[in-house]
């Protein structure tokens, strides 16, 4: 997506969000009164998506010498790196909004799974102050860490349907009801997910979870299909790959809870615009063993 074409999606929906929070916000009696800034809310957000679409692994470099070098005819009211940090935390509620609204649509063919965000090294733990009461240690096959567990759901198209974000020493097992709460057909996850008190819960909402089976467990029929989506599943791995690798969400240099949610945020709108997502190709073998019709 195109920087113009991604400033008009971006700003579009401001101009539609804007009013409802703002009225939202005097009827609670939540609105506070804010220093105006020379960016728009759109800029801002939009400056941040385009971070995690670029090459850039630190945002401080992608700001100075990218944006305020390369992109001031196109943002001509720039702000300084220190004050750009600052106007990051407004944006959270818009971002976590217009996430939700350009999420896909569900087709009967879902998989989930967890991936840790490390906040930094096992050695720096005691030590670790930024996210103190939020973070906690957990395990992963490949070991301790301490930080956030990030749970995603995605389509058999590559397409993000719900997220959830928990400390690290949360079961992966837990946060699924509610993020499958508008799903169904069938969900794929990885042997972590098995319970057969999750399965009857998800079954009686109409969506039946497959897992593998661990090698001290008796064997189970399971239809070809599932065995094959079951391998598909490594669509769900490889976006949590570029989640961290292409889109920078995982990162040790965060100095604000804030900007950290917000960093996220913008790596998931960021992934959302994608031209290209993982996705599985559908072969004609695929399509008749499909359990409805095609």
């Amino acid at each position: 997506m195109s920087l113009l074409k991604l400033f008009c999606h971006v700003d579009d929906f401001w101009q539609a969000f804007r009013p409802v929070w703002q009225q939202q916000m005097l009827t609670s009696g939540l609105i506070q009164r804010r220093r105006a800034s020379q960016l728009s809310e759109s800029e801002i957000m939009t400056l941040l998506i385009l971070f995690h679409q670029s090459s850039y692994r630190h945002f401080k470099a992608f700001y100075t010498e990218y944006v305020q070098q390369h992109l001031r005819n196109e943002f001509p009211r720039l702000v300084s790196y220190n004050r750009f940090v600052r106007l990051m935390p407004r944006v959270g509620i818009p971002l976590y909004v217009y996430l939700r609204s350009c999420m896909g649509d569900c087709t009967g063919i879902s998989f989930v799974d967890a991936t840790p965000l490390r906040v930094c090294h096992n050695r720096r733990i005691h030590r670790h102050r930024v996210f103190d009461g939020f973070a906690a240690r957990g395990k992963t096959s490949m070991g301790w860490f301490y930080g956030f567990k990030l749970h995603l759901v995605v389509s058999d198209q590559g397409e993000l349907l719900a997220f959830d974000l928990t400390p690290g020493n949360v079961d992966d097992r837990k946060p699924v009801p509610s993020l499958v709460k508008t799903l169904f057909g069938k969900l794929y996850g990885d042997k972590g997910y098995i319970s057969q008190k999750l399965m009857e819960r998800l079954l009686d909402n109409d969506l039946q979870l497959i897992t593998g089976i661990r090698h001290n467990m008796k064997q189970r029929l399971m239809s070809l299909f599932d065995k094959l989506m079951l391998r598909k599943r490594s669509i769900i791995e490889t976006i949590n790959d570029q989640l961290k690798n292409i889109s920078q969400i995982e990162h040790s240099r965060h100095r604000s809870i804030n900007n950290f949610f917000v960093n996220l945020l913008a790596g998931l709108m960021a992934y959302c615009h994608q031209g290209k997502k993982p996705a599985i190709n559908w072969s004609s073998q695929h399509l008749a063993l499909l359990p409805i019709p095609a």
